[in-house]
């Protein structure tokens, strides 16, 4: 089982200083997550999403990461393919440039965007772009292995070129898919990668993914392999908040949520702006029940709740409360069919203390008891 963290660069004001501000914070909770033992520290690529996601140029600041850190593993959570965005071979010798320095560390997931903002930027039509994604998807692997390319597709053209350098994992980095869809699923499944997954809809919800995702992978055929090496992992996103003190979590965490889901509907369904927001809990699930049913931010076919449905105490909807609600909840996760824990804590106006502290207790107090829990049953 791996822990980790992934990393939007959401912002409650888009000022240069509070950009500046929080992508320094990012690094320091980057440092922190490698000392206290997380698996990956995972960051998204979006453009032109203002306060939803600054993460604009992830290779740039997974870098950087790279360098202040020791050992753990940097996550594209994803690379868009966009031929215009991102070439498949400027993908590949960036993923291997990252590879090399920071000591085969890198994993690397592949995606097309999700919203007709970033893909009109250039140039492209979201609603046909999938085609070009799938050539591009199956390309990157290719010149990472082999070093060398030559390609003449129906949307993509490449003389032959030779291309340097060659990554330290062979014969490349472990692959992953951003999936929002049943579609998107039965695809990762079936191309053999990993699938990283919207955790919003619960430990129900990661279920039936699950469920769809490794049918399609145990029914997967060799031709339509992505890269070289299969991959069946799942990686679900964990909306988290930690801290003894239960109420400040769970109000800090819905406020993050509300920030989230309210920035997604903006971009994604032309709703107002998001703003923060100082209210108690209480008042967070007052104000947007009324939301619940009609008004959901949604990727794909994913529903991202404005608020998490009653009965906190009882049936923890999300990891926001105490390090042992937060074990509870994970647990769930683990049942349901998740590889790997996308613990989301940077969501706007969570202030840092609050992921500081939310790192610690993961550290000290969660991981420790699933790393036990394995190690005991190992034993046994």
């Amino acid at each position: 089982m791996k822990f980790s963290m992934i990393y939007e660069a959401q912002l409650l004001d888009p000022s240069p200083a509070e950009e500046e501000k929080v992508l320094l914070e990012m690094v320091e909770q980057a440092e922190a997550l490698d000392e206290y033992g997380f698996d990956t520290v995972w960051a998204v690529e979006h453009t032109a999403l203002t306060q939803y996601a600054h993460m604009s140029v992830p290779e740039t600041f997974l870098a950087f990461v790279a360098g202040r850190t020791k050992r753990i593993g940097i996550g594209h959570g994803v690379v868009c393919l966009m031929p215009a965005m991102n070439h498949p071979i400027k993908v590949a010798e960036r993923v291997a440039m990252l590879d090399i320095l920071s000591g085969g560390r890198v994993h690397f997931g592949v995606g097309k965007g999700g919203s007709q903002q970033e893909a009109g930027a250039f140039g492209y039509d979201l609603n046909t772009l999938q085609p070009i994604i799938d050539e591009a998807m199956y390309l990157v692997p290719k010149i990472l292995a082999n070093g060398e390319i030559e390609h003449h597709g129906e949307y993509i053209d490449i003389p032959h070129r030779p291309i340097h350098p060659a990554p330290k994992q062979k014969p490349h980095p472990p692959m992953y898919m951003a999936t929002t869809k049943a579609e998107t699923l039965v695809m990762a499944g079936s191309r053999g990668i990993g699938a990283l997954v919207m955790g919003f809809g619960g430990p129900e919800d990661v279920a039936k993914k699950s469920r769809i995702y490794r049918e399609a992978y145990a029914k997967r055929k060799a031709e339509d392999q992505v890269g070289f090496v299969p991959l069946e992992h799942l990686a679900a996103l964990c909306p988290t908040i930690v801290s003894h003190d239960r109420e400040k979590a769970r109000r800090v965490g819905l406020r993050g949520q509300r920030f989230f889901a309210e920035a997604l509907a903006h971009w994604y369904q032309g709703m107002p702006k998001p703003t923060g927001y100082d209210l108690s809990a209480e008042e967070h699930l007052e104000a947007l029940e009324h939301l619940r049913t009609d008004r959901h931010a949604i990727i794909g076919e994913d529903k991202v709740a404005m608020a998490p449905d009653p009965g906190y105490y009882g049936e923890v909807p999300h990891a926001y409360g105490t390090p042992a609600d937060c074990i509870a909840y994970v647990q769930r996760l683990i049942d349901a069919g998740a590889d790997e824990i996308l613990f989301l804590s940077q969501m706007g106006g969570v202030e840092h203390e609050a992921i500081m502290e939310t790192i610690r207790l993961i550290g000290t107090e969660v991981i420790p008891h699933f790393r036990a829990k394995g190690e005991a049953r190992s034993a046994a």
